[in-house]
């Protein structure tokens, strides 16, 4: 019986744990892709993703991945055409801000865009299940 009262408080604390959980997943996804001027260049690839790997610094920053083109199956719908992206992921819209103003991020723009030939940036609102 002890059991099932102990279970029964578990259950009963579930839905408060699950609503802070869900509160604090990130709200904003930023995804950035980067053409570098010398495309193929492992140099310069590199030296980008060092770059973009001190980024993590920046504490408003939920979560960073840095990556490149991914060896799938060649598609139509699929670009493959850039060298490196970054994916970030932050509570909210003032937070990216932020992380654009942040001295880390100034610092990594201005010892890293003589790399890059292009840069697009997609900035996203997840949506609330």
């Amino acid at each position: 019986m002890a059991t099932l009262i102990a279970l029964g408080s578990t259950v009963a604390a579930f839905p408060a744990a699950a609503a802070e959980i869900i509160a604090s997943k990130p709200k904003l996804v930023h995804h950035v892709f980067f053409w570098l001027k010398n495309p193929g260049s492992q140099a310069d690839r590199g030296k980008l993703i060092a770059g973009l790997r001190l980024l993590r610094g920046i504490p408003v920053i939920r979560k960073l991945e840095i990556g490149i083109p991914a060896p799938t199956e060649r598609r139509d719908v699929v670009d493959a055409s850039y060298d490196v992206s970054e994916l970030m992921f932050f509570d909210n819209a003032a937070d990216q801000k932020i992380y654009q103003d942040h001295p880390i991020h100034q610092h990594f723009v201005t010892s890293c865009a003589d790399l890059w030939d292009k840069v697009v940036v997609y900035d996203m609102a997840i949506v609330p299940e």
